[in-house]
């Protein structure tokens, strides 16, 4: 790597850095790139991106000097499921903008077109680390109106969390399913059923693709999805946009991977409790899972065999593996860092556990040329910790989304310093921090 001063040097000048150009200094950096773990490293950040990391980097005259001394600075936190930006109180009677209802669009709901990058919940999680999510469609009971959602929910996307327009990194990341015992309850309470209509799916948009012609000629076959939805799964079957199965029993993640064999597509498992049971399966297919490492109950009759060493048991296979809690998919979606610590109690390193929340998940939605790594080139999503991520009492000092210091506030800071001083005789609505 040609650090800056050796640049400077070959242009016969000395490196002036410009108006933008921060250095964060004295860290150990954990890069999650070739460089590895390093000592009292600065970090460059010029034009939103890292240009520069190491343990003997220059800093350029006019730099804005960020002192983390003493810290640890990770990659910006990621966060594989969820629906920050399309929920703000979920019990509400607003519009639930992630759950699909209904027949006529299924594969195509896309959740992007929902997404609020101004929502209370954005600043609520990357205050605490999470610079990145991927947003997920949902399924849900039937409405009022008697509508129910079907086992295939839609597109998923990858946003960052910097609260601007352009939020959307990556719209048609996952292509979201519901198998096992939640895609029975979708399909007639038989989990054979659910597999035949993914099945038929598949199988609709293979013959859609092979004679698409047909369809403008009016001589196509009857299919069951809509033509929005036929073309929605054509990035499925290239590709380009993996199937995210929401799927728990051994036997069934087996049974998916023979289907994602059978139309050449490609399989994220979401949940998993019980993967670490078919971990070598897995791993040879080259299938990634999300999970939650607390899942240690047998919750239901898909999740009998639940262990809190699936995490470790899975990276020991040769799996790659990121952490969600399905039940903390919205609001505390940032506990994915307490999640890292319980699965490092139950035998995975600290390294595997950062990379399950920073690099892996940005490699399994295909971003990882971007973000989950702090190298030169990529965009500077950057936390600044007191101390070890893991540890339950450490909040962010810093975050960074795309080399912008975020205001480490939100909306429930901002009422605490609103009324913590209570001293004034004036009524609180009146009171200002």
């Amino acid at each position: 790597m040609i650090r800056l001063a050796a640049l400077a040097a070959l242009l016969g000048t000395s490196f002036i850095a410009n108006a933008q150009t921060t250095a964060i200094t004295g860290a150990t950096v954990h890069t999650l790139g070739p460089d590895g773990t390093l000592k009292d490293a600065t970090i460059l950040i010029d034009g939103g991106r890292v240009i520069d990391v190491g343990s003997d980097v220059d800093v350029p005259r006019g730099a804005r000097v960020v002192d983390a001394g003493g810290k640890i600075v990770t990659p910006g936190l990621m966060t594989p499921i969820g629906r920050i930006g399309l929920v703000e109180v979920g019990m509400s009677a607003g519009p639930v903008d992630s759950v699909q209802r209904g027949d006529r669009f299924t594969a195509s709901f896309d959740v992007a077109d929902a997404f609020n990058p101004r929502s209370t919940l954005v600043a609520v999680n990357r205050i605490e680390g999470i610079t990145r999510a991927v947003i997920t469609p949902e399924a849900s009971g039937p409405d009022a109106a008697g509508d129910k959602s079907h086992l295939i929910a839609g597109l998923a996307a990858v946003v960052n969390l910097g609260g601007d327009r352009d939020s959307i990194d990556r719209r048609g990341a996952a292509m979201v399913v519901y198998a096992g015992e939640s895609g029975a309850a979708l399909a007639g309470e038989s989990r054979a059923h659910g597999l035949l209509i993914l099945r038929d799916a598949l199988a609709e948009a293979t013959d859609y693709r092979n004679d698409a012609d047909a369809w403008e000629r009016g001589q196509h076959r009857d299919y069951a999805l809509g033509r929005p939805d036929l073309e929605a799964l054509q990035a499925v079957l290239n590709g380009d946009t993996p199937l995210l199965v929401y799927v728990d029993r051994a036997s069934d993640i087996l049974t998916l991977i023979d289907l994602a064999s059978e139309f050449d597509v490609r399989l994220i498992i979401a949940s998993g409790v019980e993967a670490w049971l078919v971990a070598d399966d897995i791993a040879a297919a080259g299938i990634p899972v999300i999970l939650a490492p607390e899942a240690n109950l047998p919750s239901n009759f898909d999740r009998l065999n639940a262990s809190e060493a699936n995490a470790a048991t899975l990276v020991a296979a040769g799996v790659t593996i990121a952490f969600a809690d399905g039940s903390a998919t919205s609001h505390n979606a940032r506990n994915i860092s307490q999640s890292a610590g319980n699965a490092v109690v139950q035998g995975l390193t600290r390294d595997q556990a950062i990379r399950a929340m920073t690099l892996s998940p940005a490699e399994i939605f295909g971003v990882d040329d971007r973000v989950g790594s702090i190298e030169p080139g990529k965009d500077a999503d950057l936390v600044i910790w007191p101390g070890d991520p893991l540890e339950l009492g450490n909040y962010p000092d810093a975050v960074y989304i795309r080399g912008k210091a975020v205001p480490m506030e939100s909306r429930q800071t901002l009422l605490r310093d609103r009324y913590r001083d209570v001293s004034d005789s004036t009524p609180p609505v009146y009171r200002r921090p």
